[in-house]
This record gives C-alpha cells, sequence and structure tokens, in this order.
C-alpha cells in the first residue's frame, strides 16, 4: 500500500528508479505528485543549472557555442582542484582557508625555479607540488594532532602564506619566465589544455575513491561522527592529516597551472579563490557540519558559478553585481539544504 507523504519528505532511492520516504523508507507511488516532489528536492542544482544555460543561450548566441564551452571548462579547472580538495575537508566537518594563499606561494616558488632552471618544466611543477602539500601537512598537523580548529588554523596560514609569497619574490611579481613554463597550462592533449583534462581527470577518479573505497567510507564517517568513528577502528587523525596534506596538494598544482597561464608569478596570484572553492562545494550540496556531499555535485556547483561568470559577462553585467548574484545564490542553496535536512528530520 502507498504511503501518503509530504513532498519534502520523498526522495529518491540510491538506484534513482523509484522514491522512497526519507523518514520511514516505504515506496511512493511512481510519476505521483510525491514523486516529482522527491525528484525535484533531491535534483534541484540540475534543474537551476539547466535553467541558467537556457536563460544565457536565450539571451546571446555567442553562449551556446562549443568554442564558450572550452572557455567555460578553461576557467573552471584550476578552481576545479582546489575545490576538489576543499570537498574531503569539508566532508570531515572541517574548512580550508589558505588555499587562496597556498596558490600564490606556490605560484611564486614554482616561478622562481622556473627561471633558475630554465627548460626543467617537471622541477618546476615539482616545486610547486611540494610546496603546497608542506602547507597541507602543517594545516593537517595543527587540526588533527594539536587540536586547533580548523578555521583559526587554516586562517594563520592564509595570512603566512601571503606574506610569504611577496618574500619569494622580494615583494614584486616574478617575470621574465622562461617560454617553456607557458607550456604547462597551454599545451592542449585531444584538443585539451592540461588543466581541463586534470580537472575531468581528478573529478572522476576521486567520485570513485569516495564512492568505491574505504577511504573515503572513512572521510565520511569522521565527518559524521568523529567519536563513532574511532569507536568502529578508524583513525581519525590520520584522516584528518591526508585530507588537510590532499587540500594543499591540489592548490600548489592549481598555482603552477595558473601562474603558467599568465607566464608570470604574481604574489596575490589567488586572492578568494578560497570563497569561490567554498562556495561551489556548498552549492552541490555538501554540508558544512561534515559528512554529506558528493564529488559530483562539487563538480554540478563549481561549472554552475563558471557558468554564471560566463553568461554575466557576455551579458555585460557589472562585476558587482556579479558578486551580489553568487551571494544569493550560496545563501539560497545553504538555506534549502538546511530547510530540507529540518524536514526530513
Amino acid at each position: 500500500m502507498t504511503t501518503q507523504l509530504k513532498p519534502e519528505d520523498a526522495v529518491p532511492d540510491s538506484s534513482g528508479a523509484t522514491v522512497v520516504s526519507a523518514t520511514t523508507g516505504e515506496p511512493v507511488r511512481l510519476f505521483s505528485k510525491d514523486w516529482f516532489a522527491g525528484i525535484a528536492v533531491r535534483y534541484a542544482m540540475v534543474f537551476v543549472m539547466l535553467l541558467v544555460i537556457a536563460y544565457f543561450s536565450y539571451r546571446s548566441a555567442r553562449f551556446a557555442t562549443p568554442d564558450n564551452l572550452v572557455t567555460i571548462l578553461v576557467a573552471a579547472a584550476p578552481f576545479a582542484l582546489i575545490a576538489l580538495g576543499q570537498t574531503l575537508v569539508i566532508l570531515t566537518g572541517g574548512i580550508d582557508l589558505s588555499v587562496g594563499s597556498v596558490i600564490a606561494v606556490s605560484a611564486m616558488a614554482g616561478a622562481a625555479t622556473a627561471k633558475a632552471n630554465p627548460g626543467q618544466v617537471w622541477l618546476t611543477v615539482l616545486v610547486a607540488m611540494l610546496v603546497g602539500l608542506a602547507v597541507g601537512c602543517i594545516n593537517g598537523f595543527l587540526v588533527s594532532r594539536i587540536n586547533v580548529p580548523p578555521f583559526i588554523a587554516t586562517l594563520g596560514t592564509l595570512t603566512a602564506g601571503s606574506g610569504m609569497a611577496y618574500v619569494i619574490g622580494g615583494g614584486a611579481p616574478i617575470n621574465g619566465l622562461p617560454a617553456e613554463f607557458g607550456a604547462i597550462a597551454n599545451t592542449k592533449i585531444l584538443g585539451l589544455q592540461i588543466p581541463v583534462l586534470l580537472m575531468i581527470v581528478g573529478i572522476v577518479a576521486l567520485a570513485i575513491i569516495m564512492k568505491r573505497t574505504t577511504y573515503g567510507m572513512r572521510v565520511y564517517a569522521v565527518g559524521g561522527n568523529r567519536n563513532a568513528a574511532e569507536i568502529a577502528g578508524i583513525n581519525a587523525k590520520n584522516v584528518l592529516f591526508s585530507v588537510y596534506a590532499f587540500s594543499g596538494l591540489l592548490a600548489g598544482l592549481s598555482g603552477v597551472m595558473l601562474a603558467s597561464r599568465v607566464i608570470s608569478g604574481p604574489p596575490n596570484l589567488g586572492q578568494g579563490y578560497e570563497l569561490d572553492a567554498i562556495a561551489a562545494v556548498v552549492i552541490g550540496g555538501a554540508s558544512l557540519m561534515g559528512g554529506r556531499g558528493t564529488i559530483w555535485g562539487t563538480a554540478l556547483g563549481l561549472l554552475m558559478i563558471q557558468t554564471l561568470n560566463n553568461g554575466l559577462d557576455i551579458l555585460v553585467v557589472p562585476a558587482y553585481w556579479q558578486d551580489v548574484i553568487k551571494g544569493v545564490l550560496i545563501v539560497a542553496a545553504v538555506a534549502v539544504d538546511v530547510w530540507s535536512s529540518r524536514r526530513r528530520t
């Protein structure tokens, strides 16, 4: 017998073929009003994304073109790397505010290496990634071993990293870099630039890891209930350390890619990027309390932000209005998430 449920109580099951109650687990009649309501709640951001694409396509013929799609992907790629790392951190109930500064200090370290060792592209990338990893390890140590709150720990490395980027460059950008440095981000493989390929591979690989491996299960468990996870035998300290280290590593890679794109080492590179990364994760449906969110949701949130930026630029909307729109979108996404969680509870 079909159970009568409120619309907000109806959610799709894991297969997507039927809809079950979020509270009782009983099935809802296929194609009923409650069934459609459950689908709408679960895939609201997908529908919003489709509406945004349809609106911009209607307003400008330049938007819905293959070239513009590539432009969106190229713009999204560096953000994708830091958003993926931020997703793992947020899944554990933490936050990483330092990624913007990690981008800057990694870019400066990579640029300095490239200038001192022209032609050694692999060394440039390696140094940038190691710098990012080092900062991530510092964050992980502070959070997991000393129990410094993530907000405070990463705020400290945000400030220190920003200053260190200027120290590396002597207070000025590093220019006069070899042409090989620009090839890091501008080389194309199969018609796509290397950052875009890294974004695609990273999203698919991390989605599989979080869905199919015990490591992914441990990350979700620590974020859902750390005490219960430790009772179950999970080393929460190691999990926390790993997600911050991974976030720093990806931020370092993003930094060298961004610097390669402009063939320069600006010490203010990445400023404010941490906010866009957090926004992508939140818009994608992750909970800031930890334990809930997906890599695919982050990818969707990231593409939503970049699509909005691109479409609003095409329509010549002032930058300050773009910030207003993105801010409203973030608040709306969090409000819907909180409302939905309370109703299900």
